[in-house]
């Protein structure tokens, strides 16, 4: 059966969303874990201090994960679901396997391709609100988070150098706009990295 993905919404600039002055929260995502540099995500603040981590180890594209803060508690567990239409990431807010069964996940992630524009568009779900991930074109780094209403609500970039050298793409510079939940935005950037073979 085909796969049939839904239209995406048009994009916004970031300045429609947010107030002038309201301040955007900016992150540096570096797609390794410090781990022996093996598979994983690292996440940091405008300080530099690490915020957030995935590590994977030596197990790449691995069919559950887990974001954790630095000290290692986990923040969000995301779980692959293997279906015959598309692929879908459930992002539960506990570690513990009991619950999460019984348990309503907090978020889903359902990942679409256009074959014929070369992107892919994920659609997350949480509870009664809708969000996507749209890309580029195949090749492409960065990405887009936006609203139902198509605003963004984050955005990732080629990190460029304080010289304005381009880095890996690896290494991604994240702007997260005020009243979102950063956890829930880092989780939805590890899915992403995980449908694309990143970590």
């Amino acid at each position: 059966m085909a796969n049939v993905c839904p239209p995406a919404p048009q994009v916004l600039s970031l300045s429609r969303y947010t107030n002038s002055s309201s301040k955007r929260d900016t992150y540096t995502i570096w797609m390794k874990s410090l781990v022996c540099h093996t598979n994983g995500c690292t996440v940091y603040n405008s300080s530099g201090n690490i915020v957030y981590r995935v590590d994977n180890y030596d197990k790449k594209c691995s069919n559950e994960v887990h974001l954790m803060d630095l000290q290692g508690k986990v923040l969000y567990t995301i779980c692959k679901k293997k279906l015959k239409a598309f692929e879908q990431w459930d992002g539960y807010r506990t570690s513990s396997p009991s619950n999460r069964n019984k348990e309503k996940p907090g978020f889903q992630v359902k990942s679409y391709s256009r074959m014929l524009m070369g992107t892919t568009a994920c659609q997350i779900t949480v509870e009664c609100d809708k969000y996507w991930i749209v890309a580029g074109k195949s090749g492409a780094v960065g990405y887009r988070i936006v609203d139902i209403d198509e605003h963004i609500v984050a955005e990732a970039k080629q990190k460029l150098s304080s010289s304005g050298v381009v880095l890996g793409d690896d290494v991604l510079t994240l702007e997260v706009v005020p009243h979102m939940d950063h956890s829930f935005i880092m989780a939805i950037v590890s899915v992403y990295g995980l449908i694309c073979r990143k970590m």
